[in-house]
């Protein structure tokens, strides 16, 4: 995504982040704080359980190390291993997994389905049929983490856009042109999409360039969520493309 088509927000807002919120509250955790990091934690938790499979553990074992992760991770010592110069959740989240597997995990007692109150909302009967689709061979469990946060990040964007439009009374228009964020103006079926629509193709046109601006400011805003400044936006964005980016 080059830099151009990504809207510009002044580094004032990036004071009131989740993730900014949660590195300032790291000596001290304020109940905002706390509140700003179980929302991170519930909606970036699928590529924790991806990475876990990936290394090897089985569905009931990864179901219980991930659940009994963000747990310890959500009290209050849970932010001990956080660097605010870093700046980014992304490399928190897999660093502070990676240390929890390797030794942290074996002193807790494991959390069984249906029994202690589970810390992160996660939907593991989902979360098991999206890993079946994820390549079998080709990606490091680095990888695949780093590349479900990408797509995490796309899909958020794209359903937070389409309930925008859903609300406006716009569903129909969003489904329509929703495959075609990411194609080149000319593999766009405007002729086939203003038949379905009833619209005229330079209206469908305006419409679409419109959604991908909504899109790209959405996609923007999430990514501002998951790191510290300004500056890293732009950096996290570049490396969103490059995790999305075929294995070679």
């Amino acid at each position: 995504m080059a830099e151009s088509e990504v809207p510009k927000t002044g580094r004032r807002r990036f004071a009131t982040t989740r993730w900014s919120v949660v590195l300032a509250a790291c000596a001290d955790r304020s109940a905002q704080a706390d509140v700003a990091l179980a929302e991170l934690c519930t909606d970036y938790w699928y590529p924790v359980y991806a990475y876990v499979r990936r290394r090897g553990y089985d569905v009931e074992t990864a179901r219980d190390l991930t659940q009994a992760f963000f747990a310890k991770l959500l009290e209050k010592n849970g932010l001990a291993t956080a660097d605010p110069t870093r700046g980014r959740f992304r490399s928190f989240l897999l660093t502070s997994m990676q240390h929890f597997l390797a030794s942290e995990w074996r002193k807790q007692t494991a959390l069984k389905r249906g029994g202690d109150v589970e810390t992160v909302p996660i939907d593991y009967e989902d979360a098991e049929n999206r890993y079946r689709i994820e390549p079998a061979d080709l990606l490091t469990p680095e990888a695949i983490y780093e590349r479900r946060w990408a797509l995490s990040l796309l899909e958020r964007a794209v359903n937070d856009v389409g309930q925008s439009y859903a609300d406006r009374g716009q569903r129909a228009l969003f489904d329509a042109l929703k495959g075609h964020l990411g194609s080149s103006p000319g593999a766009v079926p405007y002729r086939q999409l203003s038949e379905q629509l009833t619209q005229n193709e330079p209206a469908l046109r305006t419409a679409l360039s419109r959604l991908r601006t909504r899109w790209r400011k959405r996609l923007r805003e999430l990514v501002a969520q998951t790191v510290q400044d300004g500056q890293t936006v732009e950096d996290e964005l570049d490396y969103l493309v490059k995790a999305l980016a075929p294995s070679a």
